[in-house]
C-alpha cells in the first residue's frame, strides 16, 4: 500500500468502520426474514436439482462479525505464516485494534519516546503479526517509519500478556515540526478500526516506531 493510500485510510477509517457496522446490521435483519410473501415469484423453487435443502449460507455471509467471537478469539482472519513450499500454516486470529486495551507512557530514554502497551481485552485471545505497527500523526496522516532493520516475531496476546512498541516522534535535529497531542495506532495498514491515543504535547518530524516486543526494554526506538 502506497504512503498516500495509507494516509487516506487512517483519516477515513472511522467513517468506513461505521458504514461496515450499518451494513452488517442490515445483512442480519435481511437474513432473519426467511418466509417468502404469498404469490412471490422471487423465491427459489424447492427441490432444485443439485441443490440439497439446508445448504450453508454463502461464504460472504459467514464469519463477518466484528470484535470478539463467541469463543473469545479476535475475529480478524490471520493470513498464516509461510511454510517455505508456497503454502501457509495457520497462526491463529490476528488482533484488531478493537480487540486490544491500549495505553501510552512518555519515556526519557534515548532522547525521549512514547511507549505503547497493548493487552488483549478480557476473554480475547489473538495474535499481533510479525509486522510493524501502523502509527500515524495529525490530520494529514504522517506515518512513522521503521526504527529497526527487520521485523520482529508474532506475539500471542491473552490474559496479562503485553506487547510493547516504542515511538520516537522526532528524529531530526533541526528545530520545527508539528505540535500534536495524540497518535493514531492500528494493527497493520488493513486494520478497519484504528484508535487515537493521547500522548501529551509532542513535536513530530520524521517519526519512527519499533516492532512489537514482549519486553519494554526492547522497544526503545534507537535509530
Amino acid at each position: 500500500m502506497s504512503g498516500n493510500r495509507r494516509k487516506a485510510f487512517l483519516v477515513s477509517a472511522a467513517l468506513i468502520g461505521g458504514a461496515m457496522l450499518m451494513t452488517a446490521c442490515q445483512d442480519s435483519d435481511a437474513t432473519t426474514d426467511t418466509g417468502a410473501a404469498p404469490g412471490s415469484t422471487s423465491a427459489a423453487p424447492a427441490g432444485k436439482a443439485g441443490s440439497p435443502s439446508g445448504s450453508p449460507a454463502p461464504a460472504s455471509k459467514q464469519g463477518n462479525a466484528k470484535g470478539a467471537d463467541a469463543t473469545g478469539k479476535g475475529t480478524a482472519a490471520g493470513s498464516g505464516a509461510a511454510t517455505g513450499n508456497g503454502g501457509q500454516k495457520p497462526v491463529g486470529q490476528v488482533c484488531g485494534a478493537g480487540d486490544i486495551a491500549w495505553s501510552t507512557k512518555s519515556e526519557s530514554q534515548a532522547g525521549g519516546y512514547i511507549l505503547i502497551t497493548a493487552k488483549a481485552k478480557p476473554g480475547i485471545t489473538c495474535y499481533l503479526p510479525a509486522a510493524l505497527p501502523t502509527v500515524a500523526f495529525g490530520s494529514d496522516g504522517t506515518e512513522a517509519g521503521p526504527a529497526e532493520q527487520s521485523v520482529g516475531k508474532q506475539i500471542k496476546l491473552s490474559g496479562s500478556t503485553a506487547a510493547y512498541a516504542g515511538v520516537n516522534p522526532k528524529t531530526t535535529k533541526e528545530n520545527g515540526g508539528k505540535e500534536l497531542d495524540s497518535i493514531i495506532v492500528a494493527v497493520g495498514n488493513n486494520d478497519p478500526d484504528p484508535v487515537s491515543l493521547p500522548v501529551g504535547t509532542i513535536t513530530v518530524d520524521r517519526p519512527v516506531v519499533t516492532n512489537w516486543h514482549t519486553s519494554p526494554k526492547d522497544a526503545v526506538p534507537v535509530r
